[in-house]
């Protein structure tokens, strides 16, 4: 079984389900076609114009994020994972629509493949070197300016040679970064930056992370409180 596979467990006749970006996410929605084409009924709301894209092609039903509130279940993949189950999130460029549905979301669930786990698993957010931050296209050059004060030096991702625009019409900076002491002090520092819509510091969302390796799937639960 596959870690999308067993992500389908946790999905329920009728329910309503966020549908992540990105490799992680595309083979989950592949799951969930299958699951869909026997009679499962489900509504999904996609946090990307290509994960929309592609449960479309799969036959997945598709709703807006109103109608569907509260969503029972969010899908989707990460780049790096703490031991805590903190995330950063972002590299596939959806960071904060995927923030927004996890958010929606009664229960979050994250996927880690084979092929990436031993990068993924992380002892200290940070470790892999990149954090994407979201940012309103006027603000960008203080926004950049403001994170290399901080030690942080970030570079616009380009697509095509031109600064790469968001679902939301915003650019993505990759801010450089090693691991990090304060997650939770970083991500309030930069989001306090004028002009930044979100990091991909996604701090206490993840319910479950279930890792792929060696033909298994391992199921990580965040302790609440």
């Amino acid at each position: 079984m596959t870690n999308a596979e067993h992500a389908l467990q946790y999905v329920t006749d009728g329910a309503a389900i966020g549908l992540g970006t990105g490799r992680a996410a595309e083979a989950f929605l592949r799951a969930l076609a299958d699951r869909v084409r026997s009679g499962f009924r489900v509504r999904g709301v996609p946090t990307s114009r290509a994960s929309e894209s592609l449960a479309r092609s799969f036959g997945i039903p598709l709703v807006s994020l109103e109608d569907a509130l509260p969503l029972d279940l969010a899908v989707d993949g990460a780049d790096e994972v703490a031991p805590n189950l903190d995330l950063i999130k972002g590299w596939g460029r959806a960071l904060i629509r995927e923030r927004i549905v996890a958010s929606a979301a009664k229960r979050f669930v994250v996927l880690v493949g084979p092929e990436h786990v031993k990068e993924k698993l992380v002892r200290r957010l940070g470790e892999r070197g990149k954090l994407p931050v979201e940012v309103v296209p006027f603000a960008l050059p203080l926004v950049q300016r403001r994170l290399a004060d901080m030690g942080l030096p970030a570079e616009p991702f380009l697509d095509g040679g031109s600064h790469f625009l968001s679902d939301n019409g915003n650019h993505i900076l990759d801010a450089r970064v090693g691991p990090i002491d304060d997650p939770a002090a970083l991500d309030r520092a930069i989001r306090d930056i004028p002009g930044v819509v979100g990091t991909g510091l996604f701090l206490g969302v993840a319910d479950v992370v279930l890792i792929e390796d060696g033909g298994k799937v391992e199921v990580r639960e965040r302790k609440r409180s």
